[in-house]
């Protein structure tokens, strides 16, 4: 055990200086890892959690240094809307999904029944999971979030859903070793982390546990029981790619941004094959996932919900175009651009940086995009009299440069 320490207190300190912003305090202020289980084990006993749970789960436990390195790395790079999508909603998974589809369609009739969330969806979030149950993660649970916790970083975060894992594991419905997850925690068919399994998965077979590792008819019930809790709307498809009016003002493509399908239809939205948008009674906002020059989409409800599950733009896109093309959707309209050029962590933060050198508000320079950072860039654009579409390119990041030099910024 000591050794093992101190290899992770060795890699922390290597570590440290690319991630001084938010590394955790010094080893040194913190409790030996057994006198940190030791603490925990009272209080989930307290909580109610039996000794021989605690005994089966945490006897064997120690830290685990993969866990760490891959919570420390970073993307090299940012990924474009391209790349991203042609990842995951590629020819293979999209065959794969329609077999699959068929294969289960009886089951997945009778959970549509139950909770009102549509058969292809509930396929098109598990081919993007774990692609169909192929890739669960190869990690002890119960080790990785511990590790996460003494950690500190993120540890209170994983604590509660260590304890979340605890208790799980008390009620019966999975063994310690069978407990097998993501790095981070994340668990099953479904990538549930434990809290959400303990709010959300269901016994849909009636066998007496919630398992999701295994049984399919509880993989499916559970993602539509989450679903249908955070407003999913089963009359309503996610979304739709349009096509935008010349004169469109890049301003209201935001997802804070709600109209009436009606009232982007008058402001010339139409289908992106140029035909007019449906007549529907519901609201919707346009987002650009690619910038003003690449494809657009008018989202509903739904789309919301898949961002409740995974607060990526792009994942909830994924999703959305993988459950149409399992139920004969083509591909999007839009024409691809000859070669994307992603900016990279390091040119992302500098953006950051420059906007606050500035006067703009990105939030806390980390190189990732984030709400903060697109309305900060949005304002910047609006300023210079380029398109406020929020999206980071190069060429802003030249503009942002120039200003820069020229003390020029927000007033």
């Amino acid at each position: 055990m000591a050794r093992l320490r101190t290899l992770l207190i060795a890699l922390l300190t290597v570590v440290g200086l690319g991630v001084a912003a938010c590394a955790a305090p010094s080893r040194a202020e913190q409790p030996d890892f057994q006198a940190w289980l030791q603490d925990l084990r009272r209080e989930a006993a307290a909580a109610g959690i039996s000794q021989a749970t605690l005994d089966a789960a945490l006897s064997d436990v120690s830290p685990i240094e993969r866990v760490i390195e891959l919570d420390r790395r970073q993307p090299e790079y940012t990924q474009t809307f391209w790349s991203y999508l042609d990842k995951r909603v590629t020819p293979e998974r999209i065959a794969r999904g329609r077999e699959l589809l068929v294969q289960h369609r009886a089951l997945l009739a009778r959970v549509q029944a139950r909770y009102g969330v549509q058969p292809r969806f509930l396929v098109a979030f598990w081919g993007l999971e774990t692609n169909f149950g192929q890739y669960t993660g190869g990690y002890p649970v119960v080790g990785a979030l511990a590790t996460l916790a003494y950690d500190e970083r993120r540890g209170d975060f994983f604590r509660k859903e260590l304890l979340n894992a605890l208790r799980i594991l008390d009620e019966g419905n999975v063994t310690p070793s069978a407990m097998q997850g993501s790095w981070a925690g994340a668990m099953g068919q479904l990538q549930f982390m434990p809290s959400t399994f303990v709010h959300y998965a269901v016994d849909f077979d009636g066998d007496g546990k919630r398992d999701i590792w295994n049984s399919l008819p509880d993989v499916f019930a559970s993602a539509a029981n989450y679903l249908s809790s955070i407003g999913w709307r089963g009359d309503l498809i996610w979304g739709r790619e349009v096509r935008l009016p010349q004169d469109f003002d890049w301003e209201m493509a935001a997802q804070e941004v709600r109209k009436p399908v009606s009232a982007w239809a008058a402001l010339g939205v139409r289908r992106a094959d140029g035909g007019p948008l449906p007549q529907a009674d519901i609201e919707g906002s346009i987002v650009l996932p690619a910038g003003h020059t690449g494809p657009a989409f008018l989202v509903y409800d739904n789309f919301e919900a898949i961002l409740t599950w995974n607060r990526s733009l792009l994942y909830a896109l994924s999703v959305g175009h993988l459950a149409d093309r399992l139920v004969g959707a083509g591909d999007f309209l839009a024409q691809r651009p000859a070669e994307e050029k992603p900016l990279s962590r390091g040119e992302v933060e500098e953006m950051q940086n420059l906007l606050v050198r500035l006067g703009f508000d990105p939030g806390t320079p980390d190189g990732v995009i984030g709400a903060k950072t697109r309305a900060a860039l949005r304002a910047f654009q609006r300023g210079r009299r380029l398109a406020p579409d929020g999206y980071p390119t190069p060429e802003v990041l030249q503009v942002l440069r120039d200003a820069a030099q020229q003390g020029s910024g927000a007033g």
